[in-house]
């Protein structure tokens, strides 16, 4: 993938975003979750490149290699991103609009 690709910019424009608001909320029991940003920069290219439902994301993590670069190789459910994305409805608000920022 190209160094200038959209998901590398992605990438690390959420590794510069403040986090806290999402990474406090998680529990501490159960089983292991998936971090935060790799959820939220799975949403943004999604909105980026015209993939909203949770279904094609999760679709893309095994088809295309930017989503796959996006998680790392994982492969985050529908139920996983859709219950992220309501969670965490108004912190994403504001979270898109800083990335939207950086552009």
């Amino acid at each position: 993938m190209p160094e200038d690709h959209l998901a590398r910019y992605i990438v690390e424009v959420i590794d510069q975003l403040d986090l806290s608001k999402l990474t406090r909320r998680y529990s501490r029991s159960g089983s292991a979750a998936y971090h935060p940003a790799l959820l939220l920069a799975l949403l943004v290219y999604g909105y980026a490149t015209g993939t909203f439902s949770s279904r094609k994301l999760e679709r893309a993590t095994h088809d295309s290699v930017a989503f796959r670069f996006i998680a790392a190789n994982l492969h985050p459910d529908h139920d996983t991103l859709a219950h992220f994305r309501k969670t965490f409805l108004v912190e994403l608000e504001d979270l898109f609009v800083q990335v939207l920022s950086y552009a």
